[in-house]
């Protein structure tokens, strides 16, 4: 594999090459294609994981990229619940000691999740737009915030319900 950009400058991954025409995939889509080889060129120092990795929005590769177990996740989580959240409230909330505690924040401001603020006073934290669409996204929400969760569509309201159906037309002679 090697990443390689086509003619109009998108990047992808070269999965096979013979004489005439390669095998490309777009990381966006997955999308697999032939294409002539003549189109294509080679990116020099970037890794085809790398490239292959944009298959996931940056948002949530950025989270993933910095957490790295469940309660380093849970703080991000708990820090976006309650954002802005002072440093005291916060070392009271979670179960971590206060030298793990900020060793997590030092690398969540590094990776550009969390950012440092006042809150009444007080030092504190609150989660990026970056972090906030990551974990919006690794919820099941989309990017954008669109939360599935809060769909208008109520199975218990659907005129599709094949029992109360099969209980109406019983009744009908």
């Amino acid at each position: 594999m090697r990443t390689v950009r086509d003619d109009s400058g998108r990047r992808l991954v070269l999965l096979k090459e013979s004489g005439d025409s390669s095998l490309v995939r777009d990381p966006d889509t997955g999308e697999r294609r032939h294409v002539a080889n003549e189109t294509l060129e080679p990116v020099d120092g970037e890794s085809p994981l790398a490239t292959a990795s944009r298959a996931v929005p940056e948002p949530v590769r950025a989270v993933a990229s910095a957490v790295r177990d469940d309660r380093s996740l849970g703080l991000l989580l708990e820090i976006d619940a309650r954002s802005p959240v002072d440093v005291r409230t916060l070392t009271g909330a979670v179960d971590l000691c206060e030298s793990d505690l900020h060793g997590l924040l030092s690398e969540f401001r590094a990776a550009g999740l969390v950012a440092e603020t006042d809150v009444a006073g007080v030092r504190g934290y609150e989660t990026t737009d970056l972090a906030s669409a990551g974990l919006a996204a690794m919820r099941g929400a989309g990017v954008d915030g669109d939360d599935p969760a809060e769909s208008d569509d109520d199975p218990a309201e659907s005129d599709d319900d094949p029992v109360a159906d099969d209980a109406s037309n019983a009744a009908d002679p």
